[in-house]
């Protein structure tokens, strides 16, 4: 009997449950996890020969200053993992991303200036994560998409000069949020931060304290509170402009619109022009101050002041031309439907974006008038009426298009 016993209390020790490095004392606790303690034990490495269903390790103050891949390749079970106040500079890219378990992640206190984010992806289970006091810059945009249960984010006492819109809009769960202690630069594109704190429910633990490090103007004041009147969301109007009042008859026809755009900081104007054989983006002016057009940028004549010209504009022009206002605070585009009368039904051929597009209605707009669907969205159709004896005229290299006569297909709105 005793050597029977003498054998059962030797598996015991040897059984995996209870297999434990010697730098650390490990223990049951009495919901059923095993936690490994491995704290204060000037540790420079993660110990080995830890139980694979240590579901708690901590491994607080000890000297450890980097984590590989394999460092816990052996605790795939772990729902707790605590790394405070070590001299952790680099974390391999995959270390966590196995850990599928884990609720808790506290790597405070250490000198993290870069973090491998994309090992997020892959713990939807985790409830608390502590980042703070480290050297972070920033966090990608999409850093936390997926944490689903995230209740409690630690990124105070940082370097974060910004952070990207939408960034805490992906934690349905958060109820605390920390951010105190970072030299924020509240630029516009910082507003979005503003607006959000003013909306959630979360808790934004010392929100007097997450204050503005630049620019000079708002240095020390809190983040929460930027004057709403310094970031003004853009605003994009376009206008029809025609060049063929005092065209000669051999002259073809210039498309030209002009986007007029407000807001704070003042919008930067970008174009899209898409037509039936290419996609043009164009950000920026593509006509140097001299008048001559940038190499490459002969066709499409952007102009600083938010004029575009499209010289002998033809069949091949048409499609749907789009402003876009741009600042810190956000993105503004309105757009037109461009097309050419004169071979069958030129709306049947346009981009179908608008359901609208391609049925008669509407009314015309004289030259110059504002062609703005930014109130309620609507892209519009203008067809060029050519005449029916320049469509037809023989030896014609170019159809002459009469100056003011502007038809619409599509709801037109005109102010």
């Amino acid at each position: 009997m005793r050597p029977l016993l003498g054998c059962l209390a030797l598996v015991t020790l040897l059984s995996p449950s209870l297999a434990c490095p010697r730098p650390c004392s490990c223990s049951t606790k009495k919901n059923g996890r095993l936690l490994a303690e491995c704290a204060y034990r000037e540790l420079r490495d993660v110990p080995r020969g830890l139980s694979p269903n240590v579901t708690i390790l901590t491994l607080s103050a000890n000297r450890l200053g980097h984590l590989s891949r394999a460092s816990l390749a052996e605790v795939p079970e772990l729902q707790s993992l605590w790394l405070g106040y070590n001299h952790i500079a680099a974390v391999e890219p995959g270390t966590f991303s196995a850990l599928l378990q884990l609720k808790n992640l506290d790597l405070s206190h250490n000198r993290l200036a870069e973090f491998p984010w994309q090992d997020l992806r892959n713990l939807s289970a985790l409830q608390i994560l502590k980042l703070s006091n480290n050297r972070l810059a920033g966090l990608p945009r999409g850093a936390l998409a997926g944490l689903r249960e995230l209740r409690s984010l630690w990124l105070n006492d940082n370097e974060l000069t910004t952070l990207a819109q939408g960034t805490f809009e992906a934690l349905p769960a958060l109820a605390q949020l920390q951010l105190f202690h970072n030299p924020f630069n509240c630029s516009c594109k910082l507003f979005w931060l503003k607006e959000w704190a003013d909306s959630t429910s979360v808790v934004i633990s010392r929100a007097g304290s997450t204050l503005c490090a630049a620019p000079a103007r708002l240095r020390g004041r809190a983040v929460t509170d930027i004057p709403g009147q310094l970031c003004v969301a853009p605003s994009a109007q376009l206008t029809y402009l025609s060049s063929l009042a005092n065209a000669a008859p051999r002259d073809g026809l210039t498309l030209t619109l002009h986007c007029s755009v407000a807001g704070s900081p003042p919008p930067e104007i970008h174009w899209q022009i898409r037509t039936s054989g290419r996609r043009v983006d164009i950000h920026g002016p593509t006509v140097a101050r001299d008048g001559s057009a940038k190499p490459g940028r002969e066709r499409f004549l952007a102009f600083k002041n938010g004029t575009m010209a499209i010289p002998n504009f033809g069949k091949e022009d048409e499609g749907t031309y789009t402003c876009l206002a741009v600042n810190d605070v956000g993105v503004r585009d309105v757009s037109v439907n461009v097309a050419l009368a004169g071979s069958g039904n030129p709306a049947e051929e346009l981009p179908r974006d608008d359901p609208h597009a391609g049925h008669p209605g509407g009314h015309s707009c004289a030259k110059g008038d504002e062609l703005d669907p930014s109130g309620m969205g609507e892209k519009l159709v203008i067809v060029y009426h050519v005449p029916r004896e320049a469509r037809s005229g023989a030896g014609a290299a170019e159809p002459r298009i009469h100056a003011g006569i502007l038809l619409a297909l599509g709801l037109l709105l005109c102010w």
